[in-house]
């Protein structure tokens, strides 16, 4: 319960009072930046989620097209998803078509709302039903509406994909066409979610990939399966993408290197608390012997490498038995 509550603190939220998202200032810059041919991304904040940021702290991109528009991922809040939803209709009036959750996390997931509205089938893996229709869903809504009001509020609510991945346990990918681009979404989980999706744009070559990949910031580990996350970045390899969206950090234009780099936390992690774990160490006396040198200095390091590490030894603890 102490890992589900501080996990619940770590969304956003806003609690009793109405506050339509249209009436609420922009505190935090929001731009479109070209990727690739008919292709923009939104960069989050490399931070915490907060009313102050009004939780901007991942990743979206649109791909335009004369048959309408691919959204990856919807943004932390409804006014976000609001302010995406401008930025689209700056360069095209062609209808929304799809928006592809790549997992079930608020800071993804909160806009939804906005672009269901706005005409877009929602696409997403059929591991996000069972998360939808918990608790810990309904806790973290909460929560957020606790700790990021006005912008999460009890307008806001968890929307139910209309096009599901991995039904019937069928693992098959999805190909959507749109114009000249055909997107490829594959399964990607269990790695950093059970449900994680990535988007290949065969016609420019883009990787969208979600937060399998966190470039410049240390990972959120959370309860993820660190081995097959490992295995996950090792097959994306295979689509050979020529430019890298991450779930979080700027576009990579070597994603050999980005993919390389959450790869070498990950290890690093099951490698030192794996050996705490066979050595029967404390996790206190394992973290405090460990070099941590080589991470140490990127961003949110001191908010999430701790827990990280900690998630890890638990995990490591169950695998050595």
């Amino acid at each position: 319960m102490k890992t589900l509550a501080f996990l619940a603190s770590l969304l956003a939220g806003a609690l009793l009072l109405p506050a339509p998202a249209a009436a609420q200032p922009a505190t935090v810059a929001m731009t479109a930046e070209p990727v690739a041919t008919d292709t923009w991304f939104v960069q989050g904040q490399a931070a915490m989620g907060s009313a102050a940021n009004q939780n901007f702290i991942s990743n979206a991109a649109f791909v335009v097209t004369p048959a309408g528009v691919l959204v990856v991922d919807s943004l932390g809040s409804p006014p976000l998803a609001e302010r995406l939803l401008a930025l689209i209709r700056q360069r095209t009036q062609a209808p929304l078509r799809y928006v592809v959750v790549t997992h079930c996390h608020a800071d993804h997931l909160y806009g939804l709302q906005v672009l269901q509205a706005a005409g877009a089938r929602i696409v997403a893996h059929a591991a996000c039903r069972e998360y939808l229709n918990s608790d810990t869903a309904r806790l973290r809504l909460q929560a957020s509406r606790e700790e990021l009001f006005p912008w999460v509020d009890e307008h806001t609510r968890l929307v139910v994909p209309d096009l599901w991945l991995g039904e019937g346990g069928s693992e098959s990918d999805l190909v959507l066409t749109l114009g000249e681009h055909r997107f490829t979404v594959r399964h990607a989980g269990p790695a950093h979610t059970a449900e994680d999706l990535v988007v290949h744009d065969a016609a420019t070559g883009v990787l969208f990939t979600g937060d399998v990949v966190f470039r410049g910031r240390v990972p959120f580990v959370g309860q993820a399966d660190s081995r097959r996350w490992i295995q996950a970045l090792d097959r994306m390899l295979e689509l050979k993408p020529r430019l890298l969206v991450p779930g979080h950090g700027p576009v990579s234009s070597h994603p050999a290197d980005d993919l390389q780099q959450t790869r070498d936390y990950l290890a690093y992690l099951r490698q030192t608390m794996g050996e705490a774990a066979r050595n029967l160490e404390s996790f206190d006396e394992a973290y405090a012997r460990v070099d941590w040198s080589r991470f140490a200095s990127w961003p949110l390091f001191a908010a999430v490498n701790r827990m990280n590490a900690y998630n890890t030894f638990l995990l490591m603890e169950h695998e050595t038995r």
